[in-house]
């Protein structure tokens, strides 16, 4: 059972790391254009008018920066967890971020947007993924085998045990 366990964090990761790594691509129209089904913004104007709409209260000068900065969080995250990169840290920042789109969806948009677009699962599946502390196939492991801190490890925290 334990081994399960172990495993669905693998997935956990993958999931919220290609779903980051979708999000952005679909910024720059990889998954089509903008209008086409299953696009949400096809480039990257349509992307910065929805986080205008999102962050209704941001000066529009800032709008394109705000753009710019989740998408390169969400890029760094989306790599980080699926590489297994300092995972820990990748899963709580992405809970957190998750949680604030969340907020600010149910704000600007009534709170059936985040619930069909599960945000606030996705987000409790990222704290869950930082609390759970152990992941399998990871760049953590092979860095914790090469002598340095593993798991993704918050920098107060303990190694694991020698």
């Amino acid at each position: 059972m334990n081994r399960a366990a172990d495993y669905s964090s693998v997935f956990l990761r993958f999931a919220l790391g290609f779903s980051f790594l979708s999000a952005v691509a679909d910024r720059f129209g990889l998954w089509g254009a903008y209008g086409q089904p299953h696009v949400a913004w096809g480039d990257f104007a349509h992307f910065v008018a929805y986080t205008g709409k999102l962050n209704w209260f941001v000066p529009a000068t800032l709008l394109p920066t705000l753009a710019w900065v989740s998408t390169l969080v969400e890029l760094s995250l989306g790599l980080a967890l699926i590489v297994g990169l300092f995972t820990r840290i990748a899963a709580l920042l992405s809970g957190m971020m998750l949680l604030l789109f969340a907020l600010a969806m149910t704000v600007a948009l009534g709170v059936k947007a985040p619930l069909d677009f599960s945000v606030f699962s996705a987000s409790a599946g990222a704290f869950l993924l930082a609390a759970y502390g152990k992941y399998p196939l990871s760049a953590d492991v092979a860095r914790n085998r090469n002598g340095r801190k593993g798991r993704g490890a918050l920098p107060h925290e303990p190694g694991p045990p020698a």
